[in-house]
């Protein structure tokens, strides 16, 4: 058993490239050392122009700190290519991630109100001090401030309520002193990004550590992430410790003090927010994939229940408060972003029923095709993991293209776990694990056998998106009549549209004029009926949010007119004119 684990961890030829193939401290530093420095050094310009500009109005202090990070930048590329030893390329790399730290705090010093993220988090969290309950609690005044968006439901309403685990208000609750809107909930965002990023930086081999600054803090995705106030920010920090080097959890049959630690950090992960429930399922079953390989079936069992235990207690202390004093609230709370039926978005799938046809009847099957093919990659990352080990923290994610909410954050948020991954978990970690060969897997067409069984797996996540690609839009609608504002005709203040169901069932539509991607508020219904008929027909007067709408001064712009219905879940859109007056 020694034997086997020295060679699980032991890294050979092969892993020594990818994991620690640098010269000695003393030695002259790898060109790709250099190539990757240099780009953690670039990605810091990427948004600090705009911070700067804005700090140069009214924040003195803060643009001399800024310039002085500039000066960090540009004698840090020069040293970068010039510099003898691998110390001092090291050295190099500290001093750019400290240039990104003080970056990144100057940016929430800067920008840190939040947005909707933020301000739920800072209520809820204020909700806890107070002593009143956090979920299922409608908090409608923080939306009307700027830049804190509404999510609106398919049933023509909006979520005013907090949706996630509790881990971010409760960690926010010590800082509501910071200020108002959401600065308590941007401050432990962004300083669990630092954390992360700092702790990543540190968990790496030496010569990759100015990656953990690229990905984390450079390009200035992330920190913008943090300073909106996402918790995700807060799962991914968590996640850090978790992923790197993940293989070795457990080697041996024994977690220790480092294996319970990252449990922990894995329980504290899904109490912080929903994502990290998705990549958990793939750690676990790569974990158990290669202890069964090193220990056999029954200890491997072990080491992960173990895990399991340890990141159960973890969560159910977090979580315990709130599932005493408000049981159902808390439940339905923490589960309201995979039930609370947000209407479609994203840079996915769902983009052909939003934007190239006219709707879909179908769009539950989004949500199917979506869960499906979590299951599939699941179960074919069982079957293949000793080719899919590596990729344990990119997978999940695909999921997440086929389902009805497909925003590009729910990848880029976790991105950094990719680069962990990368460099500490490549493939010759999985090559004696464990992969599940059924009988019928076996013997002179074990090949055709596999393939047969990736296009099983696949095929219902694939047929159900299918379904929904090829929904037809169940409503035709057309305006009728327009009512201008006197005083600028340009304003339209009520629009009545004839609205045809096409379908048997009957449809209660809300309605809405997009300008662009993303939805628009829903105008009010004033006259007319709510519900539709199976093949009826009605008119209907309806009222711009706010009681206005602007008709758009560029005569490309799309007006789509949308008309989505909650039960079934469907869309239907048509592109409309609205022309402006001549002046």
């Amino acid at each position: 058993m020694h034997l086997a684990e020295t060679e699980q961890v032991t890294p050979d030829r092969r892993t020594q490239s990818a994991v620690s193939a640098a010269p000695g401290n003393s030695g002259v530093p790898a060109q790709w050392h250099r190539v990757l420095t240099v780009l953690a050094d670039i990605s810091l310009f990427v948004g600090t122009r705009s911070i700067w500009t804005q700090a140069a109005t009214h924040h003195l202090l803060l643009a001399a700190m800024i310039s002085v990070c500039y000066a960090s930048i540009l004698v840090s590329g020069v040293l970068t290519l010039t510099v003898r030893t691998t110390r001092s390329l090291a050295r190099l790399d500290l001093v750019i991630l400290v240039t990104a730290v003080v970056l990144a705090l100057c940016g929430w010093a800067l920008n840190h109100s939040g947005g909707d993220e933020g301000v739920l988090t800072t209520q809820a969290a204020k909700a806890i001090v107070a002593g009143h309950p956090v979920y299922g609690q409608p908090w409608p005044w923080l939306f009307g401030g700027k830049g804190v968006a509404l999510t609106p439901t398919i049933g023509g309403s909006y979520d005013y309520t907090y949706g996630y685990p509790p881990l971010a208000p409760l960690l926010a609750a010590p800082l509501l002193w910071l200020g108002h809107d959401g600065a308590a909930a941007t401050a432990v965002c962004t300083g669990a990004l630092i954390a992360g990023t700092i702790t990543l930086w540190r968990m790496l081999p030496v010569p990759w550590r100015s990656a953990a600054t690229l990905a984390c803090l450079g390009f200035g995705f992330l920190p913008t992430y943090a300073r909106v106030g996402y918790p995700a920010i807060i799962g991914l920090a968590l996640l850090i410790p978790v992923v790197v080097r993940w293989p070795r959890i457990g080697a041996g049959g024994r977690l220790g003090a480092a294996g319970i630690a990252r449990a922990a950090c894995l329980g504290a992960a899904c109490a912080a927010q929903q994502l990290p429930w998705f990549v958990t399922p793939f750690l676990l079953a790569g974990i158990y994939a290669v202890r069964r390989g090193e220990l056999g079936g029954r200890a491997a069992a072990l080491v992960v229940l173990r895990i399991m235990g340890v990141a159960a207690m973890v969560w159910l202390l977090i979580n315990t408060y709130f599932i005493v004093s408000e049981p159902g609230r808390w439940l339905r709370g923490i589960v309201l972003p995979l039930t609370q039926g947000a209407v479609v978005h994203g840079q996915g799938l769902v983009d052909i029923t939003l934007y190239y046809t006219n709707g879909s009847d179908r769009i539950d099957w989004y949500s199917h095709a979506s869960m499906l093919f979590a299951a599939g990659l699941l179960a074919l990352f069982v079957l293949f993991v000793r080719r899919l080990g590596p990729a344990a923290t990119v997978l999940p994610w695909l999921a997440f293209y086929l389902a009805t909410r497909s925003q590009d954050g729910y990848y880029l948020m976790m991105t950094p776990l990719w680069l962990a991954a990368a460099v500490t978990a490549p493939l010759p970690e999985f090559e004696r694990a464990w992969q599940p060969r059924p009988a019928f897997l076996t013997g002179p067409r074990r090949r055709t056998a596999l393939v047969a069984t990736v296009v099983l797996l696949l095929t219902p996540a694939l047929a159900s998106a299918a379904v929904a690609v090829s929904g037809r839009p169940p409503l035709r609608m057309a305006i009728t009549a327009l009512r201008r504002d006197r005083q600028s005709p340009d304003v339209v203040r009520e629009m009545t549209l004839k609205v045809v169901n096409t379908g048997s069932a009957p449809l209660t539509p809300h309605y809405t004029i997009t300008t662009g991607q993303g939805m628009s508020m829903y105008w009010q219904l004033m006259r007319g009926p709510a519900t539709i008929p199976g093949h009826g027909t009605a008119s209907v007067v309806l009222k711009p949010p706010k009681g206005r709408f602007g008709v758009p001064g560029k005569p490309s712009t799309r007006l789509r007119l949308r008309a989505f219905t909650a039960d079934p879940q469907t869309l239907s859109s048509q592109d409309v004119k609205i022309r402006r007056t001549a002046r």
